[in-house]
């Protein structure tokens, strides 16, 4: 029987709390915190709440092997849950343990992606109305993964230019990709509905948006400025998890991804199609129209081509253009 994460959290609040200080000092997300304390917690409740300086490798692959064999979660959820231990005894326990780099990580699946047809995107994107369906369009229109639309900030969206920055995306790396011409008009006039809400929230004494690291210090009043505020904000005011302060956040990514799978639904397409599809079909359709696959990397961000590289099944027809022999058939017989 497991203690419950309460009773871990009594157990090792120093721990714990430390976990959370070498996660901020390097800058990861709030998402990568809440799942590294989360496996950390698990590992310890695993073997009886000992503390993890008293373990070693036996009991990180006897933990990673439960997770599969009796866990039977995928691979790559067993890879998150190694890279939290990885994390807990190199950055906080700092500790030299050689074993831990050689514990062989779970081979995930080579998977193809998931490709809507321009005409399935024209379907899906006539199921949908309001703000998700400019962020979905943005999403197909400009290849962002569904967190890197929805952290936009209102200085990062140039008319003028006719480009949106990527600030921190995946890699922390910056870029520079396309606003569509078509989306312009309608993110103009979604700006400035979010203007009037922001002008009323400064009214009200808020106003004040999340800011990324020590921004917020440097710069004291950068918070409640325009340019600082999501271009997507959410519809409430919410409570910073880290600083308790209440902000005005960005549309939740799980609300997105609702709005796509009802659009599916209603579409009737028969395909499990997610946010990141319209990345894979943004991509796959812009190779198919001939564009280069390194311009096209650019455009993603992907660090090495070879990631693109998957796109390129597509330019192929089924069956990588061989001709099937029961169509040559038909072929002959037309021909007689």
């Amino acid at each position: 029987m497991y203690a419950n994460p309460s009773s871990v959290e009594e157990a090792s609040p120093r721990l714990l709390d430390h976990v959370r200080s070498r996660i901020r000092l390097k800058h990861y997300s709030i998402r990568t915190e809440q799942a590294y304390l989360d496996w950390i917690r698990r590992f310890i409740r695993h073997f009886g709440k000992r503390h993890p300086k008293d373990m070693g490798a036996d009991e990180v692959q006897e933990f990673l092997s439960h997770l599969a064999v009796q866990g039977r979660v995928s691979a790559s959820t067993q890879n998150q849950a190694k890279s939290a231990l990885l994390f807990l005894y190199k950055e906080v326990l700092a500790l030299e343990l050689p074993w831990l780099e050689k514990v062989e990580s779970a081979k995930t699946s080579k998977r193809l992606p998931v490709v809507l047809t321009r005409e399935e995107v024209a379907a899906l994107l006539d199921q949908l109305q309001g703000t998700h369906a400019l962020i979905i369009r943005l999403l197909y229109g400009t290849g962002l993964r569904v967190m890197e639309a929805l952290r936009l900030r209102v200085k990062d969206v140039d008319f003028a230019r006719g480009e949106i920055l990527v600030r921190d995306g995946k890699g922390a790396k910056d870029r520079v990709t396309m606003l569509p011409s078509s989306l312009a008009s309608a993110l103009r006039e979604h700006l400035l509905r979010v203007r009037e809400l922001h002008r009323r929230d400064l009214e009200s004494g808020r106003g004040e948006v999340y800011l990324p690291y020590a921004l917020e210090r440097k710069y004291p009043n950068a918070g409640r400025e325009w340019m600082w505020q999501y271009v997507f904000p959410s519809a409430s005011l919410s409570e910073d998890p880290r600083s308790g302060a209440v902000h005005r956040h960005h549309v939740q990514d799980q609300a997105v991804q609702r709005a796509i799978r009802q659009a599916v639904r209603n579409a009737g397409i028969a395909k499990p199609a997610t946010p990141h599809t319209l990345r894979h079909s943004f991509a796959t359709h812009l190779l198919e129209s001939g564009h280069d696959i390194r311009t096209v990397q650019e455009l993603l961000g992907h660090s090495d081509v070879s990631t693109t590289m998957v796109y390129t099944h597509v330019l192929n027809r089924g069956g990588r253009g061989v001709l099937s022999p029961l169509d040559r058939l038909k072929e002959n017989a037309s021909v007689r």
